[in-house]
């Protein structure tokens, strides 16, 4: 047996530290890249999490250069697992590491979380209080694959089990505050994650909120938007490329799915007779069906619209490219807002 002095006395075998350092192409592709806030923003936050919280233990599904992990397996070899393609038994690892005193963060893309290894997340996880989280990278329709990469579901998926938070972050600064959150946390987190670089989402000014609280971006009395995650990146985008019309947009972030705050968005669609909610994810079972059921059980008699991935299984192809296919483009968006039209 060999012990990680990670705080709690936890004790791995031998035969699990074989996963500890990244496969070698990683580590040849560590040793000739430096990985920064800027170019990797999810790769520093995660190293910087760390260093504060010294019982977290990293693990990846031999996807650690594709999901921007090698930052954190070059500082702290010790405190990373490299799982191999097996995602189902990586998240029974990270129960028993959980079970055992640590907090294990599993990293891989979120279609393998959340479809392949859902009943292991939903036995194993969700039915515990211990602190688990798990990073679904390249969420929605971000990556150019088609229905074997896109986690056009998770959401769903997730939202189902009980105890199971959910997250989608816009941009480094939720990430970060998503990843602090989750790790303080009793049960099970999941957050969506973007990797490389990412524009940071346009907030007013004042004091920075928990992601427990949905961000008022804009406060318009014309069309008004709900979103999530990367989305609110493109209805800020929808803002930002028609000035004239922009100052009349109302604009709700919303990255916390679960638990929501329903206090907040009844308080933001109150006195408006429509509402459109833009989700990078199926609109089947995510933001838009959230916000229904909260408007449904208030009685609250306004017009809610869904513009994200319909009941399809989008193409393959550049993100700008399957934006403009599904109607979720800067000018689909306005022609939704300011003509009632869906493209």
């Amino acid at each position: 047996m060999t012990t990680l002095a990670l705080g709690a006395g936890a004790r791995l075998p031998d035969s699990a530290r074989r996963a500890q350092t990244p496969d070698q192409n990683d580590r040849r592709h560590a040793i000739t890249t430096h990985i920064d806030l800027e170019r990797a923003p999810f790769g520093a936050l995660l190293a910087g999490l760390a260093e504060e919280h010294p019982d977290t233990v990293v693990l990846a599904a031999d996807l650690a250069r594709y999901v921007d992990v090698l930052t954190f397996a070059e500082r702290f070899p010790d405190r990373f697992l490299q799982m191999g393609m097996s995602e189902q038994n990586a998240v029974g690892v990270a129960a028993g590491l959980a079970k055992a005193g640590l907090t294990p963060i599993f990293v891989t893309y979120g279609v393998f979380i959340s479809r392949r290894a859902f009943d292991q997340v939903a036995m194993s996880l969700a039915t515990s209080t211990n602190t688990v989280v798990l990073v679904g990278v390249m969420p929605g329709i971000t990556t150019p694959f088609r229905a074997t990469h896109q986690a056009i579901d998770d959401v769903s998926l997730m939202r189902g089990l009980p105890g199971m938070t959910v997250i989608d972050p816009a941009d480094a600064e939720d990430l970060g505050l998503a990843l602090h959150e989750a790790v303080g946390r009793a049960g099970p987190t999941y957050i969506r994650a973007f990797r490389g670089t990412q524009e940071p989402l346009a907030r007013p000014d004042g004091p920075p909120q928990t992601l427990a609280t949905p961000a008022l971006l804009a406060d318009g009395d014309g069309p008004a938007f709900i979103s999530t995650g990367l989305a609110s990146q493109w209805v800020s985008e929808t803002r930002a490329a028609f000035p004239e019309q922009a100052a009349s947009i109302a604009h709700l972030h919303v990255p916390t799915l679960k638990p929501l705050d329903e206090s907040t968005i009844l308080d933001f669609c109150a006195g408006r007779s429509r509402v459109i909610c833009v989700e990078n994810h199926t609109i089947r079972g995510g933001l838009f069906e959230s916000v229904a059921g909260v408007v449904a059980r208030a009685g609250t008699g306004i017009r809610l619209e869904a513009v994200g991935v319909p009941d399809v299984w989008p193409p393959s192809g550049s993100l700008p490219y399957l934006r403009d296919q599904l109607g979720l483009s800067a000018a689909s968006l306005a022609a939704r807002a300011f003509e009632g039209g869906e493209r």
